[in-house]
């Protein structure tokens, strides 16, 4: 690893540094995906990495590259300690609404841990259900924590995974491209088809006659 990398990570494992020399050893970075598209799930991911994780290419998950995600994707999960994933659909998105659909995501993500963290490092949340957990609120979590970067990642794959196998049921909205996305040509193809079942009503009713 080069050295310039090496003092990236140590610097983004900063904020885990503090907390270890207060005694917390299971660190557990939570991040999201999906809280803006127009259709699909938001899928929110807990993990707690060992602590000597020093994965080149970590980081928040918009400054990594589709094909670099699915690498470190493999990577981190395969050294997480422990890792969960929670994912509210479109439909019930709509009905709590996307926030408490993400802080949904993120209790559940919890229940899916093997271990239980001393500490939970969040990006931006705050009023979650931790399960008597500590929290810590981080804002750009995602750029300033490993262990966010790291959740970060394994959410936005889980995700992208996700849109592309509904790309295949319906080809005619491009998933597979923008994964939900609001790009033109995605709100193109909902003037042009309507919406399926994968939209999120509260978020598309601006572009049709709902």
């Amino acid at each position: 690893m080069k050295e310039k990398e090496q003092q990236r990570l140590e610097k983004l494992k900063e904020i885990e540094t503090i907390w270890r020399k207060k005694g917390m050893k299971n660190i557990c970075g939570i991040d999201e995906a999906g809280r803006g598209p127009l259709a699909g799930p938001v899928v929110v991911a807990a993990v707690i990495m060992p602590e000597d994780s020093m994965i080149e290419g970590v980081n928040d998950s918009k400054k990594v590259s589709e094909k670099k995600r699915e690498k470190l994707f493999e990577e981190i999960t395969s050294q997480a300690i422990t890792y969960g994933v929670g994912i509210v659909d479109q439909k019930e998105i709509d009905e709590i609404n996307i926030l408490n659909a993400t802080k949904k995501g993120l209790t559940k993500a919890l229940t899916e841990l093997s271990q239980k963290p001393d500490i939970i490092l969040v990006d931006a949340l705050t009023g979650i259900d931790t399960l008597g957990v500590p929290y810590q609120s981080i804002i750009k979590g995602d750029a300033k924590s490993y262990s966010i970067a790291a959740a970060s990642i394994i959410a936005k794959v889980t995700r992208d995974r996700i849109m592309r196998s509904w790309d295949e049921v319906y080809p005619e909205y491009g998933f597979e491209k923008h994964k939900g996305y609001g790009t033109a040509a995605h709100i193109q193809a909902i003037k042009e088809n309507g919406i399926c079942p994968l939209h999120r009503k509260t978020f598309v009713k601006n572009f049709t006659s709902l």
